[in-house]
């Protein structure tokens, strides 16, 4: 019997084969992706993204940060990116902005070219097409971390980025001390599991106020329930950040809390919980 032969490939079948292509050369330039995940509004994830990704920054690494809210993105107002927009590269989409020589930022914001304000009503298909060209559409480069800032829940985006996520990607769960905030991001660990996506540790946020002017330490919300959420599922707990009123007024300004108060107890913290973070790095990632 002869072999049937196999009918030729559709328009949409070799583009679908190119986009997968570019986003697999895409990810061999990233050395590790670091997903921040919580299954619950409010605890500061965005907040924890872009500090932790301008502390990665400072330590010299190669740094960008992928802002995947489709709906509601943070990231540009926090380092004071309002109005920016991205531009197309030769060969290579669109060019993320550099707010550093080592530090690169992507949002949907920067695509939205009229009323900044207008609202984005999209379904699942294409909020995974629009993360898709996030990372293969753009020009990211060689760098040591990816750092995706995702919104909370288990929903869409979410479940795309962890869809093609490349291997060495990893999740930061962010959590408060609260019950409330515990019993939700319990579901982000559960979606982790059920994917596959490893998860690196667990960050409580808003662990405690400590005062700015006299240092002393103060339980708002009670602590502790991140850390006994680490012991109950397994996972590394890496660190408490307590509240410091200023990291609301630096993100309002759009200064990383990390570089304008390196000496707080709230950027010790940080500086605590990216210690093994900076050890997942290879000195061999080759720069083009």
């Amino acid at each position: 019997m002869t072999e049937k032969k196999k009918p030729p490939l559709t328009k949409e079948q070799i583009e679908e084969l190119r986009e997968d292509l570019k986003l697999a050369d895409t990810l061999t330039r990233i050395d590790n992706t670091l997903l921040i995940l919580s299954g619950k509004g409010g605890v500061g994830k965005s907040t924890v993204a872009v500090n932790l990704a301008a502390a990665l920054a400072a330590s010299d690494k190669e740094v960008g940060l992928l802002d995947i809210d489709i709906h509601g993105p943070s990231v540009p107002t926090m380092l004071r990116l309002e109005g920016a927009e991205v531009e197309h590269g030769i060969g290579r989409g669109f060019e993320p902005i550099k707010i550093a020589k080592n530090f690169k930022v992507m949002s949907m914001e920067f695509v939205i070219r009229d009323n900044k304000d207008q609202a984005v009503i999209w379904r699942g298909p294409m909020k995974h097409r629009m993360i898709h060209e996030f990372i293969s559409e753009v020009d990211w480069g060689n760098l040591d971390f990816l750092i995706v800032d995702a919104p909370p829940g288990t929903g869409d985006e979410p479940l795309s980025i962890c869809q093609m996520a490349p291997p060495k990607s990893q999740a930061i769960i962010v959590t408060t001390p609260q019950k409330v905030a515990i019993r939700d991001v319990k579901k982000s660990i559960n979606f982790c599991k059920s994917l596959g996506m490893p998860i690196f540790g667990i960050i409580e946020n808003m662990s405690g106020f400590v005062c700015p002017t006299c240092g002393s330490a103060h339980q708002l919300f009670k602590a502790g329930g991140g850390e006994q959420l680490a012991r109950e599922t397994g996972f590394r707990f890496l660190g408490s950040i307590p509240i410091d009123p200023r990291v609301v007024i630096s993100s309002d300004e759009g200064k990383p809390f990390v570089t304008e108060y390196p000496a707080s107890p709230t950027s010790k913290a940080f500086e605590q919980i990216i210690s093994p973070i900076l050890a997942l790095s290879s000195p061999r990632l080759k720069k083009h």
